[in-house]
């Protein structure tokens, strides 16, 4: 892999599954030496607040959350992290979260709401942009 790679994940959902995929594609590229941005908007940005980043819903087959639980038994079992260290891991890798300013006005989300100490930048769909035009990767979560 060269110098300055780069990959670019927008997290569009708020589902729990969805989060979980994001954040180990993420941690995954940091680790292979990668520059990582994740764009947070709409239903995504919501994981974003204060002690909600597990609080999605399981994408599919959630029978009322049961599904839910039961991916969280598999992935302690197969001893994978929590979403929790996910973030801090992507954090302490060098991965920047960028959050949507216009999703934030939109869904009137509170700045204050939110876990400000992951966060790299409030921003604009321009600046997702910028960072997907210089990526080698693109995602939509």
């Amino acid at each position: 892999m060269t110098e300055g790679e780069k990959a670019t994940i927008i997290v569009h959902s708020g589902e729990f599954d969805k989060v979980y995929s994001a954040l180990i594609m993420g941690t995954g590229a940091l680790s292979m030496g990668m520059d990582v941005s994740m764009y947070f908007t709409f239903w995504g940005l919501e994981r974003l607040k204060k002690d909600e980043l597990d609080k999605g819903p399981l994408s599919r087959m959630n029978f009322f959350g049961l599904g839910k639980w039961f991916m969280k038994r598999k992935l302690k079992k197969s001893n994978v992290r929590e979403l929790d260290a996910l973030l801090e891991d992507f954090n302490e890798l060098g991965g920047k979260i960028l959050a949507c300013d216009m999703t934030i006005d939109i869904m009137d989300i509170n700045k204050e709401d939110l876990r400000d100490e992951v966060i790299t930048d409030y921003c604009a769909v321009g600046t997702y942009i910028k960072e997907a035009k210089e990526s080698e990767v693109t995602l939509f979560i």
